[in-house]
């Protein structure tokens, strides 16, 4: 038997998430001034911070989303 989706908390744990990403990036940008990097690790971690924003914005789509379910009376 199929368990049933409990979408109920799924508003709060998408807004944790985008709490943890933004904090992943910040940390991120703190390494970024550690003068023992090399130009390619600074490059990487660049480029991992532009994933983490755009699932930032994935993740705020999906919030809204759930929201106008939840308003809606679909969850």
């Amino acid at each position: 038997m199929a368990k049933k989706d409990d979408r109920s908390n799924n508003v709060e744990r998408l807004e944790a998430m985008v709490e943890n990403t933004q904090e992943n990036i910040e940390e991120a940008r703190s390494t970024l001034d550690n003068d023992n990097l090399s130009e390619k690790e600074k490059n990487n971690i660049r480029h991992k911070n532009e994933r983490r924003e755009q699932s930032i914005e994935a993740f705020k789509n999906e919030i809204a989303d759930e929201q106008g379910d939840r308003e809606h009376g679909r969850i």
